[in-house]
């Protein structure tokens, strides 16, 4: 659901790129060599550093791509959900129940490499930056419109992490529905 899909004309660039994006969400960026990505996307060595002169590039493109794909299904589930600020529970069940679900790779990839590539810190801010507007464009226009929806992202990434870690993610779940009914009574 949330993974790009190839094509037959997919470019060698696309290929590689679509590799890396499984390893690295499914492995982790530092437990997946370049060796692996170009052995599993069938490139000879110098065609991969043609399309990417270092792994920091790949994680960089990884990471675009990454929010684009993650971005456009957050905001159309969104919308199959209800288009509200109740949504925010159905999507995030969507998503935990997804196979090979391994919580946000952006917070993932911070907590990897944020000391040894800072300019990942900038890509997971912004991408966390307009996951918080997509949840702001489904409140009523207030004053506290930001801040509720800072509060409330703050509480999908905290179900997000601990439904990475929890047997199941139904504490996760069901506490992200209790701040959400406590933020707004339903009518």
């Amino acid at each position: 659901m949330i993974k790009p899909t190839p094509t037959k004309t997919s470019s060698t660039r696309e290929r590689i790129l679509l590799t890396a994006y499984d390893l690295f969400y499914q492995q982790g960026i530092r437990a997946t060599g370049v060796d692996k990505v170009i052995a599993e996307s069938g490139v000879a060595k110098l065609t991969f550093y043609r399309q990417f002169p270092s792994k920091n590039d790949l994680v960089g493109a990884f990471l675009e791509r990454r929010h684009q794909i993650w971005m456009d299904w957050f905001s159309s589930a969104l919308q199959r959900h209800g288009g509200n600020v109740y949504a925010l529970v159905p999507v995030m069940t969507e998503w935990f129940g997804e196979r090979g679900y391994r919580g946000c790779a952006f917070i993932n990839t911070v907590g990897e490499l944020s000391g040894d590539l800072p300019e990942v810190v900038e890509i997971a801010r912004r991408h966390k930056q307009d996951m918080t507007q997509v949840i702001a464009n489904l409140l009523p226009n207030t004053v506290e419109r930001q801040e509720i929806a800072q509060t409330l992202a703050m509480a999908v990434d905290g179900a997000i992490i601990r439904a990475q870690y929890d047997q199941t993610p139904d504490t996760a779940l069901a506490a992200l529905e209790r701040i959400v009914r406590a933020l707004f009574a339903r009518t």
